[in-house]
């Protein structure tokens, strides 16, 4: 089964300015992000604005992902959502649609035990075929639930195509023991950028990275590094990824994400769908004074 590995990009949604699925800037960002470098596009994350957007729409921009990736790099799609009729929904899609596998996030809001944790994750994994990849998803800053060890090890025991997890929040320790799930081949990702150099040197794949959608140059120098083995250099050119991340990530990343693709022209509109707030004009112009400011100084 395909392992995810590299500079992961979890692009935005484009809309349009009636609030529409935008499928022509959609797939403008996906060629951005292949010519750019990055080694795999995750669309329907968190960055593209998963929960806000209705199950018909996240098919369409699966599909529309897919059909402009044309296996050029692997599509892994973001299937989680409010409830396991909709996440499975999604997953069969994904696997229709010529996905090359699937992530899956926490059930968001309530609390969930550990065992039905493992249960939701356990009847995705079992919604699509035996060999295709699933990936857990824990961010649980923004969904309330978080995956232990334990938890991750259930679900893998019970499905093999449980091969990895993306862990978004910046905890070492549990992504290191991640790391020991099934034998030591347990794919792990960071989603914290500012860990890409720091997982990768301990065994980790790569990273799911929204800032590498806007910056791809920066994010596939680092990435160069790491392939060689060079983590020194690796560490140096990350202090770059890092200072330009926490610019974009200041007020609102996927506001800041669309603002600076618009202005560059990948992506018609800065609009997000409501209630989260897209940048003012104020907000982009001292963005990208920042953002200036910082590669002038590199």
């Amino acid at each position: 089964m395909k392992k995810l590995s590299g500079i992961v990009v979890p692009v935005v949604t484009p809309l349009t300015e009636d609030d529409q699925v935008d499928a022509e800037s959609l797939e403008n960002l996906v060629e951005h992000c292949i010519k750019g470098g990055l080694q795999a596009i995750y669309p329907c994350g968190t960055t593209g604005e998963m929960m806000y957007l209705t199950v018909e729409e996240r098919k369409l921009v699966a599909e529309t992902v897919i059909r402009r990736t044309a296996g050029r790099v692997p599509v892994y799609v973001h299937v989680g959502g409010w409830n396991l009729k909709d996440t499975v929904e999604l997953a069969k899609h994904a696997v229709e649609a010529g996905a090359d596998g699937i992530a899956v996030v926490t059930p968001s809001f309530f609390k969930i035990s550990e065992d039905g944790l493992v249960d939701f994750f356990v009847s995705v994994a079992k919604s699509v075929p035996e060999d295709f990849p699933v990936y857990l998803y824990a961010i649980p800053q923004y969904a309330m639930n978080d995956i232990s060890v334990a938890a991750a090890e259930k679900a893998a025991a019970q499905c093999p195509n449980i091969i990895g997890i993306k862990y978004s929040y910046p905890d070492m320790t549990r992504i290191q023991q991640m790391m020991r799930i099934s034998d030591g081949t347990f794919s792990v990702l960071a989603g914290p950028d500012q860990l890409l150099t720091a997982v990768v040197s301990m065994g980790g794949d790569g990273v799911v990275s929204g800032s590498s959608q806007v910056i791809p140059e920066y994010y596939e120098a680092v990435w160069e590094a790491l392939e060689k083995n060079d983590y020194k250099l690796a560490a140096e050119r990350q202090q770059l990824t890092n200072r330009l991340n926490e610019a974009l990530c200041r007020v609102n990343n996927i506001a800041a994400y669309k603002a600076v693709l618009a202005y560059q022209g990948i992506i018609k509109t800065k609009k997000t769908r409501k209630p989260l707030e897209e940048y003012t004009e104020q907000q982009t112009r001292e963005l990208f004074t920042v953002l200036k400011e910082i590669v002038k100084e590199k």
